[in-house]
C-alpha cells in the first residue's frame, strides 16, 4: 500500500538533525515567522528570482510580492474554502503586504491551489527553489512548545523536494509532472552559503527592530526627540502588522468564497464591498508602515529607483480609484497626454503612495465634488497635480481644508472624523524617497515633480 504523504510528514522530516535549544509560545513563533519571511524575500529572494524558480506553501500563500508571483511557479495546499476564519493559526501570514492592484490580480493564477486535509494540520510551511537560492521554512510544535525551522542543506532539500513531488503526485498527477519538468529546467541547484550563514543573525536583527525599546519607568526627559520618534515609529510598524494580518486573511477568505461558491447577487455584492474596504485599509496601513520605516532609518532615504511609465500606472490605477471615490459620492477626472517620457521612481511603493495621496486629498470633501488629476511635462520633470473641483464652484483651484494635528512623526489625527492620515512631513519624506518633490500651497492643491529618466 502506498504511503500517504502529508505536509505534517514533510515537516517532521525537517526535524531530523535539528536539535531545538529552546521553545517559544504562539505569539513569539508568529513574530519569528514574519521576520524570517521578510529576511528571505527582501534580502535574498530579491536577488535570485529573475531567472525563475518555484515555491510550495501551506496552508496560505506567503509569497506575496507581485514580482515574485510573476516569475516563480507556485503550488499551495490550502483547506477547502479556507474554513478557519476564527482560528488563530491564520495569523501566520507575511508581515509585509504589497499592493499589486488587489482588484486586478492577473498574476494570482501563477500558482495552483490544491486541497489540504484538516488532519494534516495548519502549521505554516514554505519551500523556495531557485538555481542559486533554496530554503525550506516551517513552524512546528504544540502550544508554547513552538520552533521555527529553516533548512537549506543539500541533503534535506533533496529529501523535501522528493516528498513534495510525491505529495503532488497523490494530489494531482498533472501538477506532479509539471513540478518535475519545471525543476529540471532550473538546472543544477547551488546552495547559497551566504544565506546559510546570515539567516539567523538577520532574523534576530529583524525581530529586535520589531520590538520597541520603551522603559515605562524612565522619565521622558531621558529620551532625545529622535529616540522618542523612533520608539513611536517602531510601535506603528508593529501595529500595522497586527492590523493588516487579519484584514488580509479576511480578504483571502472572501476571494476564495467568491470563486468557489454560487450565491445571490446581493450577497456577492456585499462580499465584494467588504473586500474593497479591506483593500483600502490594507493599503492605508501599508503606507503607514513605509512611513514608520523611513523614520526608523531602516531603509535608505532614497529607494532603488528605476525607469517607469507614470502615465500608464495612473491609467491602470484609475478604475480602482474611481470605484473607491464613487462610494463617497466623488468623481475622478484623469488628464494625461500621450507620449510622455518615463520617470525615475519605485513602481510598487509609488502605487501605494499615489493611492495614499488620493485618499488624503479627498478626506472631508463633500459628495458631488470632483478630484482632478493632471500629468504634464515641466522641463526635465513630470508634474503631477491633484486638486478638487467642488460641486458649487467652477473654479478648479479650490482645495479642501484639512483639520487635524500631528501625533508623533508619522500620523495626523482629525478629531472631527477620527480619521488617521500620514502627516504632511511624513508624506513629503515618503515622496522624496521615491524620487519626487512635493509642493503644496493654499488653493492650488498638491503638486509632485518627478525626475525624467534618461534610460531609453
Amino acid at each position: 500500500m502506498t504511503k500517504i504523504i502529508t505536509v505534517k510528514l514533510i515537516q517532521d522530516i525537517l526535524l531530523n538533525g535539528f536539535t531545538p535549544v529552546s521553545f517559544v509560545d504562539e505569539e513569539t513563533s508568529r513574530r519569528l515567522w514574519w521576520s524570517a519571511l521578510e529576511v528571505i524575500q527582501k534580502e535574498f529572494l530579491v536577488n535570485h528570482y529573475h531567472h525563475g524558480g518555484l515555491w510550495v506553501a501551506a496552508p496560505l500563500p506567503v509569497i506575496n510580492e507581485k514580482k515574485y508571483l510573476n516569475r516563480l511557479k507556485g503550488w499551495l495546499w490550502a483547506p477547502e474554502g479556507f474554513p478557519f476564519t476564527d482560528n488563530d493559526r491564520v495569523k501566520y501570514l507575511p508581515q509585509q503586504q504589497s499592493r499589486g492592484q488587489i482588484n486586478n490580480l492577473k498574476y494570482t493564477n501563477n500558482y495552483k491551489i490544491l486541497n489540504l486535509h484538516s488532519k494534516e494540520g495548519f502549521k505554516p510551511f514554505l519551500m523556495i527553489i531557485t538555481p542559486n537560492f533554496q530554503c525550506v521554512l516551517t513552524v512546528i510544535g504544540e502550544q508554547n512548545q513552538k520552533n521555527l525551522i529553516m533548512r537549506s542543506d543539500q541533503e534535506t532539500l533533496k529529501k523535501v523536494i522528493e516528498l513534495v513531488g510525491m505529495k503532488l503526485k497523490q494530489s494531482d498527477l498533472g501538477e506532479s509532472k509539471y513540478f518535475h519538468e519545471y525543476l529540471q529546467r532550473l538546472g543544477r541547484l547551488n546552495v547559497n552559503d551566504e544565506f546559510t550563514k546570515s539567516f539567523w543573525p538577520n532574523v534576530s536583527i529583524k525581530l529586535a527592530n520589531l520590538m520597541p525599546s520603551l522603559n515605562l519607568q524612565a522619565s521622558i526627559n531621558e529620551y532625545s526627540k529622535k529616540s522618542l520618534q523612533n520608539t513611536e515609529a517602531k510601535l506603528l510598524e508593529a501595529l500595522s502588522h497586527e492590523v493588516r494580518t487579519p484584514l488580509t486573511t479576511i480578504r483571502t477568505l472572501i476571494s476564495s468564497t467568491l470563486s468557489k461558491y454560487k450565491m445571490e447577487d446581493v450577497i456577492r455584492n456585499r462580499l465584494i464591498q467588504i473586500k474593497n474596504e479591506c483593500n483600502e485599509q490594507i493599503d492605508r496601513f501599508g503606507l503607514i508602515f513605509n512611513a514608520a520605516e523611513l523614520v526608523n532609518d531602516e531603509s535608505s532615504n532614497i529607494q532603488q529607483l528605476a525607469s517607469i511609465n507614470l502615465g500608464e500606472i495612473l491609467h491602470n490605477l484609475s478604475p480602482n480609484w474611481s470605484s473607491q471615490l464613487e462610494r463617497r459620492g466623488i468623481s475622478l477626472k484623469i488628464d494625461i497626454p500621450n507620449e510622455l517620457p518615463k520617470i525615475l521612481s519605485n513602481s510598487e511603493k509609488l502605487e501605494l503612495m499615489l493611492s495614499g495621496l488620493i485618499d488624503k486629498n479627498t478626506r472631508g470633501v463633500k459628495a458631488g465634488s470632483t478630484l482632478i488629476l493632471e500629468l504634464r511635462l515641466a522641463g526635465q520633470k513630470l508634474k503631477l497635480q491633484l486638486f478638487v473641483q467642488k460641486e458649487d464652484f467652477d473654479n478648479t483651484s479650490n482645495n479642501p481644508k484639512y483639520i487635524g494635528s500631528d501625533i508623533g512623526p508619522v500620523l495626523n489625527w482629525n478629531p472631527q472624523t477620527g480619521s488617521l492620515q500620514i502627516s504632511q512631513s511624513a508624506t513629503h519624506k515618503l515622496i522624496t524617497s521615491l524620487g519626487g518633490h512635493v509642493t503644496q500651497r493654499r488653493d492650488t492643491g498638491l503638486t509632485v515633480f518627478f525626475p525624467i529618466s534618461d534610460i531609453t
